[in-house]
């Protein structure tokens, strides 16, 4: 009787277990600018970790526009609300095609991941990259921001959302800027491989 009840007990508690929270904070590259909804790459995460079992789900606080100063703001406010175990961190791209200071674009982002930190929060870093025509020297310097970031602070790295797929035309919008529905896909294995080694084991069937 006490297997039992121990059995029962044990049951219950796996049944009314509470999700840990992802929580993906970004731009409109995250936020699924210009797409269908449902296509986003965002969106796709969510339906790949409900299909392997993962105990998560994914709260998407992405805002198109959105830049490092705006998300040093945002962070905090966003971390009391979701309390999340994971944040996918992807910010930079609009700062970058303001021509912010590239000092000022780092001091923002490990803002971010240090007040991410100081809540026990895990930080996923995403790395973006600006298109040539914004000149070789500014690019350059805003893409070692990222793999700059993730080795201070011992991150894993996207090294660039956009991998392999930045120079086909026909996998971007008219604005030349943003993927379109059938880039989603490719957006979303960049994202997958280093965040499924952030992810607790998925839960086995019963």
């Amino acid at each position: 009787m006490i297997r039992l009840l121990a059995g029962l007990v044990g049951w219950l508690a796996a049944g009314t277990a509470v999700a840990a929270t992802l929580l993906v904070f970004g731009d409109s590259l995250a936020a699924g600018y210009g797409l269908p909804q449902g296509t986003g790459w965002v969106h796709l995460l969510e339906q790949r970790i409900e299909k392997h079992g993962y105990d998560y789900k994914v709260i998407n606080a992405s805002i198109s526009g959105e830049t490092a100063t705006g998300g040093r703001q945002r962070i905090g406010p966003a971390l009391a609300t979701h309390r999340p175990e994971i944040v996918i961190l992807e910010l930079g791209a609009n700062d970058g095609l303001r021509g912010q200071p590239l000092n000022g674009i780092e001091q923002n982002l490990a803002a971010i991941i240090q007040i991410c930190r100081e809540q026990r929060v895990r930080v996923l870093l995403v790395g973006i990259q600006l298109p040539p025509n914004y000149g070789a020297r500014y690019a350059q310097g805003l893409q070692a921001i990222y793999p700059t970031l993730a080795k201070r602070y011992r991150l894993p790295l996207v090294p660039f959302l956009l991998e392999g797929f930045a120079q086909r035309r026909e996998f971007f919008q008219a604005d030349g800027l943003h993927p379109t529905a059938e880039a989603q896909p490719l957006v979303l294995e960049n994202v997958w491989r280093p965040l499924a080694r952030l992810l607790r084991p998925a839960r086995r069937a019963p």
